[in-house]
């Protein structure tokens, strides 16, 4: 963390994401859409073909602040020892665009997107028994979902699967070191999970979605392309949907756009969304009978304001 002349706070990766806990920054989601935020009106993310890659460009603007992250995608970049999403999360005076603060762009998505999830969990997943975990995915979000998921809950088993056995191994092994029982598995073990999170680059469904148990709560964060989904038509089919948005949903999500092109639902399949759950419009553990899926393709909002409580928490700590 360094300052500039011009008064700009920079937060380096480390500083980025160590500011908040992952609660916090669920805190915070949640503290936006009960100030008023409305995701439907959020700006639609920008997409530009690059030669590694694609780029981003992901604006929003609500209350006293405004902000817009530029993100790299590079598929290519674990191959040489790089992260796959790289950038930068500008954030602004609201009422002067005078530039606060410049932030880590891949940490901060790499806390948002695991609060996010979070946030859902608190409402689809009730108190009761240690859970179950299946977890697909070895890199960043499979670690940051683990860590969110123990702050929340207390996991009985996780099952990692991922394509690399070494790294579902080297995940499975973290998660022996947090307390909680752990091996690596196969597709098949969502048949027994009580919670399944997909946090995959995959462009194909991950497992069987017939096998998914009615009780069970599956998040799905990996894709916010139409043509890539990590689930199937199955369990969509069967299963309660919720979403950060409807329009960035049926903009984004492969998982429900390819379902929805096969004539498998229809646009009102989609149960509810963040705010409603945030707003009390569905008790804690989902609606009874069916699995719940959670949707998310990831927004600016939330970086927005993941952001604004990032420099809030540095500003505490006399760094602002």
């Amino acid at each position: 963390m360094t300052g500039t002349p011009a008064g700009l706070l920079q937060l380096d990766a480390a500083r980025t994401a160590g500011l908040l806990t992952t609660a916090q920054a669920a805190d915070a989601l949640a503290g936006a859409l009960r100030a008023g935020l409305d995701p439907e009106a959020c700006p639609r993310r920008s997409s530009v073909s690059a030669p590694g890659g694609e780029l981003l460009l992901m604006p929003a603007a609500s209350g006293g602040y405004a902000g817009v992250k530029i993100a790299g995608v590079a598929p290519g970049n674990p191959a040489r020892g790089l992260p796959r999403i790289t950038g930068s999360f500008l954030l602004l005076d609201g009422p002067t665009l005078r530039p606060l603060a410049l932030l880590d762009g891949a940490a901060l998505t790499a806390l948002r997107t695991p609060a996010v999830s979070a946030l859902a969990l608190r409402y689809l997943t009730g108190p009761g028994r240690p859970l179950r975990l299946v977890l697909f995915g070895a890199g960043p979000q499979a670690y940051g979902h683990l860590e969110a998921v123990l702050e929340l809950r207390e996991l009985a088993e996780a099952v990692v699967v991922a394509r690399d056995p070494g790294r579902a191994g080297e995940l499975a092994a973290h998660a022996r070191t947090l307390g909680v029982p752990a091996r690596t598995g196969t597709p098949e073990d969502v048949a027994g999970a009580d919670l399944v999170l997909c946090c995959t680059s995959a462009r194909e469904p991950l497992f069987d979605g017939r096998l998914v148990a009615p009780g069970a709560v599956v998040v799905a964060v990996g894709s916010h392309e139409p043509d890539a989904r990590e689930t199937d038509t199955a369990l969509v089919r069967r299963a309660a949907v919720y979403v950060e948005s409807r329009a960035a949903a049926l903009r984004e999500a492969g998982d429900l756009l390819i379902p929805e092109a096969e004539g498998a639902i229809g646009p009102g399949h989609i149960s509810g969304t963040l705010a409603d759950l945030v707003a009390g419009g569905n008790s804690p553990g989902g609606r009874p009978g069916c699995p719940q899926l959670f949707k998310s393709v990831g927004m600016a909002w939330e970086d927005l304001a993941v952001a604004v409580a990032i420099y809030h928490a540095a500003g505490a700590n006399g760094e602002t």
